[in-house]
């Protein structure tokens, strides 16, 4: 290689890594601001406590605890991926829905239904072979979530009715229909409180140790396939075209209606593919008052990772991290493990404060941290349709 390559190839490195730079400078930063002030009321909760000796170095201690929590050993990795698994899939569905400009808030609704459906057809196919029960529970839990997202895809489509409000009353009607659910049809005779019964041979398989379930493979193969679709398939192009610019899809011979019920239905689909994973691959069972923190957490994945497929895998692995290594630090430094609530709100506060960091770490030329700030500010009904 003579001197001019080697030059050409220097300036393409150096191209490249500030091209990764301004993508990543900002949620880096947004990750750094969120420690110190985790730090900071952490010490101040020291401060306040009566009767209680001052350690200045229990942020440190918390922070290394929740680090060996989450990958100080092989089942603590495990444990980060599995909790990372529904992360992934909620991000999907939400990045999915920033694509086309929609804001799918749903996706909790879209997870119960999901693990509704997953632990309905589980518990009637528990007997049968696990190679027949496991992908008609999985495909049950497909179906759910795609039913829950086609629903206010359609409202969406043929009333302009907003799709942050439908998929708010959708949650609560999730919620209101698998209790009845599984307090009814569902319910295990003889419980003292409403549980269904065990989905046996439908539950997925495990892989990695104690409990790293084949739903890992099944997040993989969601976030290869949503990265594939973004850049080559010609539907998730026009799907992208419509949320860029509905005016122009529509002069392109495009069909914005159909393109956002498609979406929201795709996005439902992924959701309930996080749930039927908790339910088949987790927990085995529900209880009436089910529940979980996916669907808000969620939405936090897919603006850290700029809904984009991989962005979001490492964002789900910071907060699948998090919650993962949260119960090892409580336990050894006594900091409650609701913390981590505070630092993912933290977080996102900061990226929203964009201008903030850039002035604090002076990056100059980094791109904003909220990708999809836009969806959400988007004014109600006429723009997309």
């Amino acid at each position: 290689m003579n001197t001019g390559e080697q030059v050409a190839s220097r300036r393409d490195a150096r191209a490249l890594l500030g091209s990764v730079w301004t993508q990543v400078a900002v949620p880096i930063a947004a990750i750094v601001m969120a420690l110190i002030v985790g730090a900071v009321i952490i010490l101040v909760s020291e401060l306040i406590i009566p009767d209680h000796e001052f350690d200045p170095w229990l942020p440190i201690t918390a922070y290394v605890a929740l680090f060996e929590g989450s990958l100080g050993s092989f089942n603590s990795v495990v444990n980060t991926l599995v909790a990372t698994v529904p992360l992934v899939l909620g991000g999907l569905s939400v990045g999915l829905a920033f694509q086309a400009g929609l804001f799918n808030i749903g996706v909790l609704g879209q997870f119960l239904m999901g693990a509704l459906g997953a632990v309905a057809a589980g518990v009637m196919l528990r007997s049968e072979p696990a190679i027949i029960a496991v992908p008609i529970a999985l495909g049950a839990g497909l179906l759910g979530g795609a039913i829950w997202g086609f629903i206010p895809g359609f409202l969406k489509a043929v009333s302009g009715a907003h799709e942050v409000v439908t998929t708010i009353m959708l949650n609560y009607v999730a919620a209101a229909v698998l209790a009845t659910v599984v307090s009814g049809p569902l319910a295990l005779p003889g419980s003292p409180s409403p549980i269904t019964a065990d989905v046996g041979n439908a539950a997925l398989p495990i892989l990695l140790g104690r409990n790293g379930h084949a739903g890992i493979l099944v997040a993989i193969l969601a976030v290869l396939i949503a990265a594939w679709l973004l850049r080559r398939a010609t539907l998730l192009f026009e799907i992208r075209t419509v949320g860029a610019n509905p005016e122009a899809a529509r002069y392109a011979g495009m069909r914005p209606r159909r393109l956002i019920v498609l979406t929201m239905t795709l996005a439902g689909l992924v959701a309930g593919a996080a749930g039927a994973g908790e339910v088949l691959g987790v927990t085995l069972h529900m209880t009436a008052s089910f529940g979980t923190t996916v669907g808000f957490d969620a939405i936090a994945v897919a603006l850290l990772g700029r809904s984009n497929p991989f962005g979001i895998v490492l964002a789900a692995l910071l907060f699948g991290g998090m919650r993962a290594g949260s119960g090892l630090m409580q336990i050894d430094a006594g900091v409650p493990r609701e913390l981590i609530d505070v630092l993912q709100a933290t977080i996102l506060l900061f990226l929203v404060a964009t201008p903030v960091l850039r002035r604090i770490f002076r990056l100059h030329g980094a791109r904003g941290g909220v990708e999809g700030a836009d969806t959400i500010t988007r004014s109600y009904a006429g723009e997309v349709i």
